[in-house]
């Protein structure tokens, strides 16, 4: 998960770089395309996966729709909020994330109610919230249909993220990766229609196809299967929670990259997401045996 962090931190900087080539929606579409063939390619190729039984129907029907939700949805809501919200804002409201995963595992039944979870998710959200008002949070008017799409974004990848946890042991991370993102392609690509239609291809310049390349191949494909995997082997909750760290990678290669600012108020919250993501991983001592031979 922390290799996951520093590539979905990359990401920001490499795809704020990409969208002055290729629009949002267009550049989301043909990442999903390529991601999509990449991975149908891998599933065929790979003999564990050729061999494997079919999935059940009800297990396929909820993956599709965990597809839509986590990608198609999660996407538009995000790229469509991003564009109408400032940056700092659109990160504050994601930072609700990881409290929204461990409560609804909680509530449906997924995870007990650990207090530590809760503690560290806590303190993690606060610090996330440190390293973003420490960016520049504005909220108004303006930019309340960003905002509110902005949440809608969260809700959907909450509902991803804990909806994986519901699948059968036995699913593999590349297959429930590769479903999820061929079902989410299609509503990307209409949406991205308009877009497609008008880019001047042969305008892309190198950096821009190495970002999609990035993009894609890495951030997508590699670190979705990571996530997927997470998910199925420690709980939504222990792997969202790593997702605190996501602001601070991203500021940091932002200032290394794009030569933007670091705040001393970003190293406290580094500090206390640090210190939320150990809450999550501590267990207690076992007590000392009693008795004869003690």
């Amino acid at each position: 998960m922390f290799l996951v962090v520093l590539v979905w931190g990359l990401n920001f900087s490499v795809m704020k770089g990409a969208f002055q080539q290729v629009p949002p929606l267009a550049f989301t579409a043909i990442r999903f395309i390529i991601a999509s063939a990449l991975l149908a390619f891998l599933i065929r190729r790979l003999k564990v996966e050729r061999d494997g039984a079919p999935l059940p129907r009800p297990v396929l029907t909820r993956l599709v729709v965990l597809g839509v939700v986590g990608n198609t949805l999660y996407q538009l809501a995000f790229i469509l909020g991003l564009a109408r919200t400032t940056a700092g804002n659109c990160a504050l409201v994601l930072a609700i994330v990881p409290a929204m995963v461990a409560v609804m595992a909680v509530a449906l039944g997924l995870e007990p109610a650990r207090p530590r979870i809760f503690w560290g998710v806590g303190v993690g959200t606060i610090g996330v919230m440190l390293v973003v008002i420490a960016g520049g949070v504005h909220f108004s008017s303006a930019t309340m249909t960003g905002d509110l799409l902005t949440m809608a974004a969260a809700v959907c990848w909450a509902t991803y993220t804990v909806g994986l946890r519901t699948l059968p042991p036995g699913v593999s991370p590349l297959r429930v990766t590769t479903i999820a993102t061929i079902a989410g392609t299609p509503g990307l690509v209409l949406a991205a229609m308009p877009d497609l239609a008008g880019l001047d291809w042969a305008a892309i310049e190198p950096r821009g196809w190495a970002a999609l390349a990035y993009a894609t191949f890495i951030s997508l494909v590699g670190a979705y299967i990571l996530w997927n995997w997470s998910v199925q082997s420690v709980g939504p909750s222990r792997t969202v929670i790593y997702t605190c760290f996501t602001p601070v990678v991203a500021a940091a290669f932002a200032w290394w990259l794009l030569g933007e600012q670091l705040r001393p108020l970003q190293g406290v919250g580094a500090a206390l997401i640090i210190a939320g993501v150990l809450l999550t991983r501590f267990r207690p001592a076992a007590p000392a045996p009693t008795g004869p031979g003690s």
